[in-house]
């Protein structure tokens, strides 16, 4: 095996309860049986298709969950559990000062030759305002509404 997995008898210990009492994800669990399955120090695994059949996972899961074993240095509690994200994945180009533009655009008066503002209308002119960053009519929408702004 390329990253063994070796517990203690303390983890070990703790992975059984983990499985058999309470109640936990049942990503956690299999994660868990994943690592009983894979431990060296209570003697030579089985096979990892032999042991993929057994816990009905994939060879993948059982190469991942190794992985991550490795790379939280061993802590078993880190490998189970989910990770939590720090940031979301790109920031929102809707900050309190774009907000307020766009509030203030929807509260004006509509362009010659309409009626009112509408979602799709909004879009073009905030594409032809420098100081607002472009932003899809739904975007407008989902902002217009968390503050009931109401096109009229």
């Amino acid at each position: 095996m390329k990253r063994p997995v070796t517990l203690s008898a303390r983890d070990r210990e703790e992975l059984i309860r983990l499985t058999t009492t309470g109640v936990r994800p049942a990503s956690v669990i299999r994660r868990a049986r994943v690592l009983l399955a894979l431990d060296t120090s209570a003697g030579e695994p089985d096979p990892k298709d032999v042991i993929a059949a057994q816990l009905g996972v994939s060879g993948e899961m059982l190469r991942l969950v190794a992985k991550r074993f490795a790379e939280a240095g061993g802590d078993v509690l880190a490998t189970i559990t989910r990770k939590k994200r720090d940031l979301p994945p790109v920031p929102s180009p809707v900050t309190g000062e774009v907000e307020a533009r766009l509030i203030a655009l929807a509260c004006s008066q509509p362009p010659a030759g309409y009626a009112r503002w509408s979602l799709r209308l909004l879009e073009k002119h905030v594409e032809l305002t420098e100081d607002i960053p472009n932003l899809d009519h739904s975007t407008i929408g989902r902002v217009l509404k968390k503050r009931n702004c109401v096109l009229i």
